[in-house]
């Protein structure tokens, strides 16, 4: 085991050496800071997309509180505290750094946006591996996580690179569905990863679409900010999950809960369709009066 997760480790750090080395770098598209919606009011410039973080805020700031308030999440395993701490530190953090860019959006301000989701990014990939990889080694990579992603942001702003901050961010996009689906959890309730998954995704189409939903909606709103009411969806969905669950009695991963009612369904499906009918003859016999 200790050979295999070695090697693990060294295959992706030369995959993420030669991927640095075969591709160019990615310089921040200075377009990037040109959103579709720019108006102001109450003296607040690019106001929709300012005040759109406030959600981050509140269900960061919730979340905080729920993890120390009587173990209300029901956490077991040693360092998940730790790890849905910054997970909610991030989350909040989200709502003071990406009004802030909003105010005045340029790479300088750029960086205090990236920084807190970043946080959020490598703490759930610790999280993952706490709960369903082994829990030692997901503890021990809290902290080297998060200093991974604190690196991608440093490197970008010296280097103007994006690179390994695109690595940071999407690498955990497909990483948590594949996880959610594929290893056993240890508690009820994971399709709520994937419903946090799929905001997420939906969050990053309407960032793409921004000038094409603003059009759309007749310079109602904007895809950006619609894209920071979605993600905020994130932690709300992971919150829920958090309050519901429980300690499952027996790991069994969501692929093999798909397929055990796949295969009662079509077992449902073939025993309906060769059902017969019986029909019992009852004499007639007519009366006589």
């Amino acid at each position: 085991m200790e050979n295999r997760n070695l090697m693990i480790w060294i295959v992706a750090i030369v995959c993420f050496f030669v991927l640095m080395f075969v591709t160019p770098s990615i310089p921040q598209d200075q377009d990037y800071h040109n959103f579709a919606d720019q108006r102001q009011f109450l003296g607040i410039p690019n106001t929709l997309n300012v005040i759109s973080n406030i959600p981050f805020f509140i269900i960061g700031v919730i979340g905080l509180v729920l993890c120390y308030y009587k173990n209300f999440f029901k956490l077991s395993l040693k360092g998940e505290l730790c790890g849905w701490t910054f997970f909610y530190i991030g989350v909040a953090a989200v709502g003071f750094g990406s009004s802030y860019y909003h105010l005045k959006p340029n790479d300088a301000t750029l960086v205090w946006d990236r920084l807190p989701m970043t946080i959020a990014f490598t703490s759930i990939i610790a999280i993952f591996i706490i709960e369903r990889i082994d829990e030692r080694k997901g503890t021990y990579s809290i902290i080297p996580l998060l200093l991974v992603g604190v690196v991608s942001i440093l490197y970008w702003r010296f280097f103007d690179d994006l690179r390994p901050y695109a690595i940071v961010q999407f690498v955990p996009c497909i990483a948590i569905p594949v996880m959610a689906i594929m290893l056993p959890p240890m508690y009820t309730h994971s399709t709520y990863w994937l419903w946090a998954a799929g905001f997420y995704l939906l969050a990053k189409v309407e960032e793409a679409a921004d000038d094409t939903i603003y059009n759309w909606t007749y310079h109602i709103v904007s895809g950006h900010t619609l894209k920071h009411l979605c993600a905020a969806m994130v932690p709300v969905f992971l919150t829920l999950m958090l309050a519901k669950r429980d300690v499952l009695p027996e790991r069994v991963s969501l692929l093999q809960v798909w397929k055990i009612s796949w295969t009662k369904y079509k077992q449902n499906g073939v025993t309906t369709e060769n059902e017969t009918i019986t029909y019992t003859s009852v004499p007639y016999e007519e009366s006589r009066v």
